[in-house]
């Protein structure tokens, strides 16, 4: 616990334009690696776009290790298709916390983050003050895949005790 620096909650909320992977469509769930975490959503079934609305929370010990986004569509029989991957930059995000901005208007833009090779932003992305929070809402654009985008939210929550960022 005392290396933690913090917890990163990941708001999954939908897919966009996914692959077909099956004859009709696709029944897809998203996998988020940290290091040795392993998180998973929930499966929709016949969606290609499908609305997930889940909250994964990624405990932060090394805030420089890549964090993976891997969008699967499900197989009862053989293993599980790949429909795209995409790597979240979390980078840009800690760099506003280690700010330590306290007590913004709701809605103030603090950093704009904009699509680049490195990124996997299919388009600009604003880190802002919402409810006493900084939030990062942005569209991932899925590498190794003809097509398909995954719709994220980032949150920190700092944990009392921690080291911090």
């Amino acid at each position: 616990m005392e290396d933690l620096v913090g917890l990163l909650r990941i708001r999954v909320k939908r897919g966009i334009n996914l692959a077909l992977r099956d004859s009709l469509s696709s029944d897809p769930f998203v996998h988020i690696t940290m290091g040795s975490q392993k998180l998973k959503s929930r499966t929709v079934e016949n969606n290609c776009n499908p609305e997930w609305n889940e909250e994964l929370t990624l405990a932060i010990k090394n805030p420089d290790e890549p964090v993976n986004l891997t969008v699967y569509d499900k197989d009862t029989f053989t293993s599980h298709d790949k429909m795209g991957d995409a790597k979240i930059d979390i980078k840009p995000f800690l760099e506003v916390h280690k700010m330590g901005l306290q007590e913004l208007p709701d809605g103030t833009e603090i950093k704009r983050v904009v699509p680049t090779r490195d990124n996997c932003l299919s388009e600009a992305s604003s880190i802002v003050s919402n409810n006493g929070k900084i939030v990062q809402d942005m569209i991932l654009l899925l590498r190794n895949v003809e097509c398909g985008e995954v719709e994220i939210q980032l949150e920190w929550i700092q944990i009392p005790g921690s080291k911090g960022l």
